[in-house]
């Protein structure tokens, strides 16, 4: 398992469109990723999951993911959080 930290700096947060980014970057992975905010692990796969964790600007989450392209797959997910899903 290999797992990192990451602030989300972005203006809504982790909901809507750059929601839907994170979710369809996870998708492109084939290890099992999780995303956690205080204690609370949810699918990084699932929309209704993600969004339910209310990531909001400024809010740390920890992503984790478990399989053979583990690393790749956090490290992916950190790069689009800190660029702010493109925006």
């Amino acid at each position: 398992m290999f797992s990192r930290e990451a602030t989300v700096d972005n203006q809504v947060g982790l909901y809507a469109r750059p929601a839907t980014f994170f979710i369809q970057k996870a998708n492109e992975f084939k290890s099992t990723v999780m995303v956690e905010k205080e204690e609370r692990k949810v699918n990084a796969k699932s929309l209704l999951g993600v969004l339910s964790l209310g990531i909001i600007k400024g809010s740390t989450i920890t992503i984790s993911a478990e399989g053979p392209d583990e690393e790749d797959a956090v490290n992916a997910l950190c790069t689009l959080i800190e660029s702010n899903f493109g925006e």
